[in-house]
């Protein structure tokens, strides 16, 4: 690629509690093989290039703020929905890591499940959250949640019930997110946030817990200002580039055959 382009940088966007001065990913995870060298010093030596790492969410946060649905904004916080919740927090244009690297795993957040035991925001919100549910309730068949959604727009009472809980579970997270941080903006990825009518399902959630909340308080309280991301599968690759551009002084890219310069 060097023969033919000039490049600029290496960007990596990255699982883990990623520290992005040494480039070492800490923590644990399903891939060992991370943990351990400095990606960055590997990458560099090996390619002889500038190279960048960050965490994937807060990849595909960087890329929703720089091109994407929070251009212009300086805070902001993303939510990523999935098998599991995790996301980034962005205060004044920059990424929140925290003392342990450990910002924006929202996912570890503490909730009650429905028996009332202590469990946590990735437990009760994510989409397995729900298919596990049915999962038990119909051990016999293989679910996913596409599968759970279909069954309910065809009228099965539990899959219903299910779906209903996760938004709710969902929506009682991002209050309190939004009540800690403030941010201008809660912006979800994920596959499902893709679904029509997602983000309009999940604001009459919050709009009905802001109510119960504001009655209880006997105080105003802030509906979460909520949306979809821009760049979908595409943000982490985006965001590892925007990454790149603010360790370098400037980077080329191009995104859906519209060239930026960051």
């Amino acid at each position: 690629m060097k023969e033919k382009y000039q490049i600029d940088g290496m960007g990596v966007s990255a699982p883990g509690a990623v520290d992005v001065q040494t480039g070492i990913i800490g923590g644990m995870s399903a891939l060992p093989c991370i943990h351990g060298p400095s990606w960055t010093e590997k990458l560099e030596e090996r390619f002889g290039v500038p190279a960048s790492i960050e965490n994937d969410a807060n990849c595909a946060a960087l890329a929703e703020l720089a091109l994407g649905s929070a251009k212009g904004m300086k805070d902001m916080v993303f939510v990523v929905c999935g098998t599991g919740i995790g996301g980034a927090v962005v205060i004044n244009g920059e990424i929140q890591h925290g003392t342990n690297l450990y910002g924006g795993e929202f996912g570890c957040m503490v909730m009650r499940n429905e028996n009332g035991e202590l469990s946590t925001f990735s437990s009760e919100a994510s989409t397995m959250s729900f298919v596990r549910k049915i999962q038990k309730k119909y051990p016999q068949e293989e679910w996913n949640g596409v599968k759970v959604f279909a069954e309910a727009e065809k009228g099965n009472e539990e899959c219903r019930k299910a779906i209903d809980t996760f938004f709710y579970n969902l929506a009682e997270g991002i209050y309190n997110i939004q009540h800690v941080i403030d941010p201008q903006i809660i912006l979800l990825g994920g596959g499902i946030s893709r679904r029509e009518g997602f983000a309009e399902t999940l604001r009459k959630k919050l709009e009905e817990i802001v109510g119960k909340v504001g009655e209880c308080a006997k105080t105003k309280v802030v509906v979460p200002n909520i949306d979809v991301c821009t760049f979908r599968e595409d943000a982490n690759l985006i965001g590892a580039a925007v990454n790149l551009s603010r360790r370098k002084r400037e980077v080329c890219l191009s995104v859906h055959g519209e060239d930026h310069t960051l």
